[in-house]
């Protein structure tokens, strides 16, 4: 059971949540506390059980058409595991959420609930958002963003124009890249009867439309403080990622996992720049 929730949890996904709210708490705080501490743990392992654990659970008919289930990619969750991975996104939630809400203020817990209800509603039976078209990508962004808003509302930030378009180029990376990801499951997805971004409009002009969404999101990080402009060039690599599947045929959709084995990589070296980046802020506005 322990290795299935493992799995479920998308061991390769857990710092794309916790360090953006790492990453905004300790740049406006300055210090490393408990509210850190327990903040980032929360996003790192419950937060990504909640998520795709719930994903899994109701994504079982279609995930078993679908070959990359059952790996790094996401759980095939036998049937018996069902149950037993709502209870534990469930466990391992609420003591995290009940300390929040008390250290937070009603602003932090506006953006509290409305980042679990993403991740509640993109899969859950009766909401379902994976299933309406270019809602499932506003949603799954949303799942990657809230944690850094709720970092920087939690510790007081004050929302200038500059962050403002630093969170707007996060939040289109996430959108392309939840539509990016889309492509590779047109197949099972229709086989499934589930219905996605790319299941609508195709995979080619998903494609498309993620190097769209990935090229806007480097230039709005153009207009952030320095250095942050420099992290405009981190966008070249996503489009470069997507570009050979450009003209991709709903029919050979499958092969743009190709691209999104790298794009599980890549995010890891784009965190690495990004680290240092923040450093450099870190270091100049001390």
């Amino acid at each position: 059971m322990i290795r299935a929730l493992f799995v479920s949890s998308r061991p390769l996904s857990w710092v794309n949540t916790a360090f953006p709210f790492a990453a905004a708490y300790l740049l406006t705080t300055r210090e490393v506390d408990l509210t850190f501490v327990l903040g980032t743990i929360f996003f790192l392992v419950p937060y990504n059980l909640a998520m795709y654990g719930i994903n899994d659970v109701f994504d079982y008919e279609s995930d078993l058409r679908n070959p990359r289930k059952g790996g790094v990619e996401g759980a095939l969750l036998d049937p018996r595991m069902h149950r037993p991975t709502i209870i534990a996104s469930i466990v391992t939630t609420v003591p995290f959420v009940v300390y929040l809400v008390a250290v937070g203020s009603p602003l932090s817990w506006l953006v509290l609930a409305i980042s679990l209800f993403a991740v509640v509603a993109y899969s859950a039976k009766g909401l379902r958002f994976k299933e309406r078209p270019f809602l499932d990508s506003v949603t799954s962004s949303t799942h990657f963003v809230s944690p850094a808003v709720y970092g920087l509302v939690l510790a007081g930030a004050e929302f200038t124009p500059q962050l403002w378009a630093v969170l707007a180029a996060f939040f289109l990376w996430g959108v392309a890249s939840h539509a990016f990801g889309a492509v590779q499951d047109i197949v099972a997805d229709r086989e499934g009867g589930i219905a996605s971004i790319a299941t609508v409009i195709g995979g080619r002009a998903t494609v498309r439309f993620a190097v769209i969404a990935y090229g806007l999101g480097g230039l709005l990080l153009l207009l952030s403080a320095w250095p942050g402009p420099l992290a405009a060039v981190l966008a070249v690599p996503y489009v470069l990622m997507c570009a050979p599947f450009w003209n991709v045929t709903d029919d050979a959709a499958e092969t743009a996992n190709r691209g999104w084995r790298k794009f599980l990589w890549l995010n890891f070296v784009t965190g690495f720049f990004v680290t240092l980046l923040l450093i450099w802020y870190w270091v100049i506005t001390a």
